[in-house]
Order: structure tokens, then C-alpha cells, then sequence
């Protein structure tokens, strides 16, 4: 893993810097997420139970890849993307967090998990980035 964070400095949105600068302890990009904002959850349970911290509304799919995500959740629920209402790429985090591709690359970037820094693509991570 390359860790020369500095090449790409000027990519990363100053907005994505603050919002894991104060986190205490490792933080660590878990895997691949998609955040479909507007699923209704059928069985009334704590979100907490289902969803990632920060995540009071709808489902979370995780996995390898982000079509991953996508497919599981087709199968699941029947609906097309284009049926699901608001979504959200991102990942999730050591710290049950669903983050964005622009904090998740602030992350992976800290934490030197980024496989190969030059194929980073702008300020968003890809998890062929990670693996």
C-alpha cells in the first residue's frame, strides 16, 4: 500500500477533513454500501437493529461491491433501482458508521488502505480502490 497521502491532498474536499479529524480511536472502512434512504422497514424495530448508527431511515445493504448492494437488494424487496426512491453510495466503517465516497477516501487514505494511491479516480473512494 502506497502511503504518500500528500499527491492527492488537493482533490479531498476540505468539508470530508473535518468530519473524521476529531474521531478518536482507528476508524476503518469495512466494506461496499448502499444506503436506500426511502425503503419503508415492514416490522417496527429499532434502527439500530438493522441500519448503521447514523442511519435512522430506511435499509442498508452492504457487500463486497457495490452492484453487490444493488442486487441483493433487488432480490430482496423486488424493486428496481429506479424504484427505490433516494440512495446513497458509501461504506461502512469499523465504527458502524455509513460514510460517503468522499469521507470514505479520507478514511482508507489515514488508515493506509488504499491499494495503488495514482488509480485513486478525483475525491471518492471505489472499493476496487480497497481490494
Amino acid at each position: 500500500m502506497n502511503t504518500d497521502k500528500t499527491s492527492i491532498g488537493n482533490e479531498i474536499q476540505p468539508s470530508c477533513l473535518g468530519a473524521v479529524s476529531g474521531s478518536t480511536g482507528s476508524e476503518r472502512i469495512i466494506c461496499a454500501a448502499v444506503w436506500y434512504k426511502e425503503i419503508p422497514i415492514k416490522k417496527e424495530i429499532p434502527f439500530e437493529s438493522t441500519n448503521p448508527k447514523n442511519c435512522p431511515t430506511g435499509l442498508v445493504f452492504s457487500g463486497h461491491r457495490h452492484g453487490q448492494c444493488i442486487y441483493t437488494k433487488c432480490a430482496v424487496t423486488g424493486l428496481r433501482d429506479a424504484e427505490s426512491g433516494e440512495n446513497e453510495q458509501g461504506f461502512l466503517t469499523s465504527k458502524n458508521r455509513f460514510v460517503s465516497r468522499e469521507e470514505a477516501l479520507v478514511i482508507a487514505l489515514r488508515e493506509n488502505q488504499v491499494i495503488d494511491i495514482k488509480e485513486i479516480r478525483g475525491n471518492r473512494l471505489f472499493s476496487e480502490d480497497l481490494y
